[in-house]
């Protein structure tokens, strides 16, 4: 079924090479057998019609998507993080984008509370954090992002430090970027450069095999996305997990693309952010988007 915004086909009628995919100018929905050469695979006809659904609402995003997926899948993960943060920064110039921030204005900030937005411990060469923002659910401000550059900037000069812990107070770890300051930034090669020069993901890469996550509560957007670089990620059992940014109009912009996929494969990583669904702690283990639950 060959639409404008999508390709549905049974997976055995799918091109055989890489080649073939990277042809395809909209997202490949593959049903049936498992296969390589589809942006993703569900198991029925039904279901690859029902995320085709999704995607003819957000057809420029969900293109956008698929297109990241391919290219950066052989690329390094700081490589990778670049064509994101270029591709997030062309959707948030684009329709989708806007449309969506019209259908929902927001005129009112979270209040601020009060603390540093990461408290922070140390006991012997390891430090202890723990997000600080209940109140708001820990989302993703500038603020936020401020302060875990300023975290992960201490193992750039202190080389004492073997191991970090994150983990966040309050209901959930974080329900990701916050609403008020999305599309806030009005030039978008800005905010682009922002994205390269004053990144968590970045860090993240850097200092990867010291850092270990407990996510626990709602993990929506950049509050997986983040974590995800983690070598070690844990989680609760009643935490969830879920990519709505196509919904936005937009592509997981905090480096989700890169450190999602490298965890869980591209194409579980496109049933995501293409249906926007989410997954529970046990199928989180299962993909291997988390390391344990307790």
């Amino acid at each position: 079924m060959l639409n404008h915004s999508y390709l549905i086909m049974p997976s055995e009628a799918l091109g055989t090479s890489r080649g073939w995919l990277q042809q395809q100018t909209c997202p490949v929905i593959a049903y049936g057998a498992p296969s390589l050469f589809a942006d993703v695979v569900v198991a029925t006809q039904q279901e690859a019609e029902a995320m085709a659904a999704t995607i003819e609402q957000y057809p420029i995003a969900a293109l956008t998507l698929v297109q990241v997926l391919r290219v950066t899948e052989p690329l390094s993960p700081l490589e990778a993080l670049d064509i994101e943060s270029m591709a997030f920064a062309t959707l948030q110039g684009g329709a989708e984008f806007k449309q969506w921030r019209e259908r929902h204005p927001v005129d009112k900030k979270n209040e601020l509370e009060d603390g540093p937005c990461i408290l922070l411990e140390r006991q012997g060469n390891e430090l202890f954090a723990r997000l600080n923002r209940p109140e708001a659910r820990n989302s993703m401000t500038v603020e936020m992002r401020d302060a875990w550059i300023e975290m992960l900037d201490i193992l750039e000069h202190d080389a004492s430090i073997t191991r970090v812990f994150i983990e966040a107070c309050g209901k959930c770890f974080s329900v990701g970027g916050e609403l008020y300051e999305f599309g806030s930034q009005s030039d978008t090669a800005i905010a682009h450069w922002v994205r390269t020069v004053q990144s968590p993901a970045r860090l993240m890469v850097k200092h990867w095999g010291k850092v270990e996550v407990y996510l626990h509560g709602a993990c929506i957007g950049s509050g997986v996305e983040i974590p995800a670089f983690a070598n070690r990620v844990s989680a609760h059992p009643r935490s969830f997990f879920q990519l709505p940014e196509l919904t936005m109009g937009l592509i997981p912009g905090a480096g989700g693309t890169v450190s999602i996929a490298r965890r869980i494969g591209r194409q579980r990583l496109a049933w995501l952010a293409l249906s926007g669904r989410r997954i529970n702690a046990r199928t989180a283990l299962d993909w291997g988007l988390i390391d344990k639950i307790h």
